[in-house]
């Protein structure tokens, strides 16, 4: 029997176990798996566990296997055959800090109402990534109660150190490589393009993110007494740094844009229909003009074209009231979103040779790395990305959108290059979800139609030709 003669009845039963479903999901996000501060290692540690015992519950093959950091579950199970799956979710959330600005308290979930009269779930972790990782968990469950299998093999795999950068999860995939294996991977960390429009992330924004620090004289210097004669690094430094930009906001440092492509027509047609607007995008955030290249619309500005922002800048006297003083030295914080074509490394080693050149005498340069990363773009001609855009055109009405992401996903980079894996991103997030901040939020509407968008990705998948 073909899953696609089976969906009806599995997307019946998400419907009528829904409330069920969602109890589910309040008793992880009741869990304080807070992965940077120490205080909650046992909570992460409870987390782990909770979600393995459920995901037991399913028939997948569970484990929860130590890292150097907090814990990972692995967990596997044979469906009907065909493609095989590696699906990804992490179970850590961010500090709740500032406590104060919450408008409950942020480890006791609940439904409440949105201003604009949505159903919402508010709780620290609600859309990043609990509620998301739940809506794949959930379909699980749904095709296991109604068919007694799953159509296509899946592993999942739950990490919790992605709020803390993932630090110990590439050495984990590597030692876990013989247990990871599959034909593509699935990230539900992303969004949707509007409340009604469904979205797969195709490219994912490569970083480089750099400190500069540059000093002269040997201490601070009175500038009564020195002024004048003596080299300052605070302007040595905004001079090198607002030389970075073009008055048509491209970026000037040699060979930034070599290998960097073009959007394909149609998508960028796609793009163009979706009317991003600075009315609507600038606005609500107190802005008016975009500030990106001249020559592109305000989507590829903050989706597919590489940036350069200057992140933080520190020097001299910074305290209440007046010092006179030339500081000795000046750093800044500079990041540097890449696309599909350019390499971290390289353009690293070109914004310090840039900064290097540009230094007067007795001026010197001293560089931090704090991170790197690079792009990531999906064949948009994949075949999972075709019946995952199917499914979701069929769940929500409207034809789902490839879109760019201007974020980064390390994780999706580690897959390639560490298990050979392309990833699908699907994800139901929105705009207002206030992850990483106070109120964090998600749509319950993001969730119920996420547990039925998964139920359908799935059968696409295993009715898909391999």
């Amino acid at each position: 029997m073909s899953s696609s003669s089976q969906l009806q009845p599995v997307l019946d039963r998400i419907d009528a176990d829904f409330d069920n479903s969602l109890e589910r999901l309040f008793a992880l996000l009741r869990i304080k798996s807070i992965s940077a501060d120490p205080a909650f290692a046992g909570d992460c540690k409870a987390a782990a566990d909770h979600l393995a015992g459920d995901i037991a519950t399913l028939g997948f093959a569970t484990e929860v296997r130590p890292t150097a950091g907090h814990p990972a579950i692995v967990a596997t199970s044979n469906g009907n055959g065909g493609a095989h799956v590696l699906f990804y979710g992490h179970y850590d959330v961010q500090p709740v800090d500032p406590l104060n600005l919450w408008h409950r308290p942020p480890f006791e979930p609940a439904v409440t109402d949105h201003a604009d009269g949505r159903k919402i779930i508010v709780a620290r972790g609600a859309e990043d990534d609990k509620g998301q990782l739940m809506t794949f968990v959930e379909a699980c469950r749904a095709w296991k109660s109604v068919t007694g299998s799953l159509p296509l093999d899946i592993t999942i795999v739950i990490e919790g150190e992605e709020e803390i950068g993932s630090k110990n999860f590439v050495p984990f995939l590597e030692a876990n490589k013989k247990d990871l294996h599959a034909d593509f991977a699935l990230v539900c960390d992303t969004g949707m393009w509007d409340r009604n429009t469904p979205a797969i992330t195709t490219s994912l924004r490569g970083l480089v993110y750099d400190e500069v620090r540059i000093k002269a004289a040997n201490r601070d210097l009175h500038s009564g007494i020195f002024g004048g004669g003596a080299q300052n690094p605070i302007r040595v430094l905004t001079r090198i740094l607002g030389s970075l930009h073009d008055d048509n906001g491209h970026i000037t440092l040699p060979g930034f844009y070599d290998g960097v492509k073009d959007l394909p027509p149609d998508i960028l047609a796609q793009w163009k229909n979706l009317n991003l607007t600075p009315e609507s995008f600038l606005k609500p955030i107190g802005l008016s003009i975009p500030a990106g290249e001249k020559d592109r619309l305000l989507i590829e500005q903050v989706s597919s074209r590489p940036t350069c922002d200057i992140n933080g800048i520190i020097g001299g006297y910074t305290g209440e009231g007046s010092k006179t003083v030339i500081p000795a030295e000046a750093s800044a914080k500079v990041s540097f979103r890449l696309v599909e074509g350019q390499e971290p490394a390289k353009i690293r080693k070109t914004f310090r040779d840039y900064v290097t050149a540009r230094l007067p005498a007795d001026c010197r340069a001293e560089f931090t790395d704090h991170s790197n990363a690079p792009a990531i773009a999906l064949d948009w001609n994949m075949k999972p990305l075709a019946a995952a855009r199917r499914a979701l055109t069929e769940e929500w009405g409207k034809d789902a959108v490839l879109m760019g992401s201007g974020a980064s996903i390390p994780i999706v980079a580690d897959f390639k290059k560490t298990l050979g894996l392309d990833t699908v991103l699907v994800g139901f997030g929105l705009d207002d979800d206030n992850i990483h901040s106070p109120n964090e939020k998600y749509d319950l509407r993001s969730f119920h139609k996420g547990i039925r968008s998964w139920a359908r990705i799935l059968s696409a998948f295993a009715d898909a030709p391999r």
